[in-house]
C-alpha cells in the first residue's frame, strides 16, 4: 500500500469511514459499509463513486480525428460534437485489446479519452508515439493530475443531481456531455450522461477542491458513497469487460477481439487502416475457437462463487475458464463470464465450474445483462 498513489480525495473518504485498497497502483476507496449494500444502492437509489484512478486525457491538433480513427476499431468521425463515441477497441497488431475506451468529441481537432487506469502512461506514450510514426500534428495532454473524476449511478441519479444542477446538466442525453457546467455552486470541467453500471448516470470531472464540494454535497442529499468492490460486482452483473481479465494484449494468453463479443457496434466492418485490421479480419475469416459468455450458477448452488482461472467443464472434459466471477445481491447466487469453446457455448445449456480445490457448481449459459430487472 505504501506504494500505491492516493486519490486526490482521500481525506474525503477517510471522512466517510472508507477501508481502502490497491488498485492499478491506486490508493482508492473499497467500500464504505458493505459491498452488498452499496452495490443495491446503485441499482435501486443511487450512488457515488470516486474514480479518479482512471486517466483523463485530451488529444488536440488539426490531426486528432486522423490519428484516433487509425487507432480504434469505430468509425469516430460519425460522432456528433459534444457527444461520446464508443466504447471503441484499441488494438495491437495481433488483434488483442490494448484498451477499451469512450471519445469524447469536443470538435474535429479536440477529443477526451478516458483510458482505464492500468493502462494511462502506457495509452499516452502509444498515441504520441503513433502520432509520430504517421507524420500527424497531434498534441496529447495528460489531465489526471488536474481533474478528480465522480460517476453518479443509479435510477434515482437525475432526482438528485437534479437539486444541485441546472437542466443544461440534467437533461443531457445518453452519451452527451457538456464542458464548464456548474454543480453545487462550482464550475466542473466536464460532465457527461454516461456510466459503467447498467444505471443511468452521470460522470463528472472537476479540480479536486470543487469535485470535493460535490461529492460532499451529494452524500448530504442522501447519494450512498460507493466503493470500488461494488464497481467490480456491478459491472460484472452486466457483462462488461476489464482489462487483465476479459482482455489484454498477449496472444497467447487471451483470445482474438472479435471472441469478445463486444457488441454495441464497438467496431465498423467497413472500416479499414486501423491497427490490427488485418488480423482481426484474419480472425473473422477463420472463425474463433474460443467465445465469451455470462454463467448464473444454478439455485442449488447459489453460494458457489466462481472466480478468475477456476475451470469450466462440460461432462468432465475442460471446454474454458473463468475471467471474472462475484455474488450477485440481484441473483442472490454467483455469477460470472468467461471464454468457452464454441462448440459447448449454448445458451441455456449447463457448465459446470471447478474451483481450484476441485470443488464444483453448476451454471447455466445466459446472454447478457447476467441481471433481470
Amino acid at each position: 500500500m505504501s506504494q500505491a498513489r492516493p486519490v486526490p480525495l482521500k481525506n474525503i473518504h477517510e471522512e466517510l469511514s472508507a477501508s481502502f485498497g490497491e488498485f492499478a497502483g491506486w490508493e482508492v476507496p473499497m467500500m464504505y459499509t458493505s459491498t452488498i449494500e452499496e452495490h443495491l444502492a446503485v441499482r435501486k437509489d443511487a450512488g457515488v463513486f470516486d474514480i479518479s484512478h482512471m486517466g483523463r486525457v485530451i488529444v488536440r491538433g488539426s490531426d486528432a480525428l486522423e490519428l484516433l480513427e487509425r487507432l480504434y476499431t469505430k468509425k469516430i468521425s460519425k460522432t456528433k460534437p459534444m457527444f461520446m463515441s464508443g466504447p471503441t477497441l484499441a488494438l495491437n497488431e495481433y488483434a488483442r485489446v490494448k484498451d477499451d475506451e469512450m471519445l469524447y468529441r469536443v470538435s474535429d481537432e479536440e477529443w477526451l479519452f478516458v483510458p482505464n487506469a492500468a493502462v494511462t502512461k502506457t495509452m499516452i506514450s502509444y498515441l504520441e508515439s503513433k502520432a509520430k510514426e504517421y507524420g500527424l500534428r497531434v498534441e496529447v495532454e495528460d489531465l489526471t493530475d488536474k481533474y478528480a473524476m465522480l460517476a453518479l449511478q443509479g435510477p434515482n441519479a437525475v432526482e438528485y443531481l437534479s437539486k444541485i444542477a441546472g437542466r443544461e446538466v440534467v437533461d443531457l442525453k445518453p452519451l452527451e456531455f457538456i464542458l464548464g457546467a456548474s454543480i453545487a455552486g462550482v464550475d466542473t470541467f466536464l460532465v457527461s450522461r454516461s456510466g459503467w453500471t447498467g444505471e443511468d448516470g452521470f460522470e463528472i470531472w472537476a479540480e479536486p477542491s470543487k469535485a470535493g464540494k460535490i461529492l460532499r454535497e451529494l452524500v448530504g442529499l442522501g447519494v450512498k458513497p460507493v466503493g470500488i468492490a461494488a464497481r467490480d460486482t456491478l459491472r460484472i452483473e452486466m457483462g462488461f469487460v476489464l482489462g487483465g481479465h476479459e482482455y489484454g494484449e498477449d496472444p497467447m494468453k487471451y483470445p482474438c477481439a472479435l471472441s469478445l463479443r463486444y457488441g454495441l457496434g464497438a467496431i465498423d466492418w467497413d472500416k479499414t487502416g486501423f491497427v490490427g485490421e488485418p488480423a482481426l479480419r484474419a480472425c473473422r475469416k477463420e472463425g474463433v475457437r474460443w467465445i465469451r459468455i455470462g454463467f448464473v450458477m444454478k439455485k442449488k448452488h447459489a453460494r458457489f462463487i466462481p472466480r478468475e482461472s477456476y475451470r469450466i467443464t462440460v461432462e468432465g472434459i475442460d471446454v474454458g475458464w473463468v475471467t471474472s466471477g462475484t455474488y450477485s445481491p440481484i441473483r442472490k447466487r454467483g455469477l460470472g463470464m468467461g471464454y468457452i469453446d464454441v462448440r459447448y457455448a449454448i445458451i441455456d445449456e449447463p457448465i459446470t465450474i471447478v474451483d481450484h480445490r476441485g470443488r464444483e457448481g453448476v451454471a447455466k449459459i445466459q446472454e447478457f445483462p447476467l441481471i433481470h430487472k
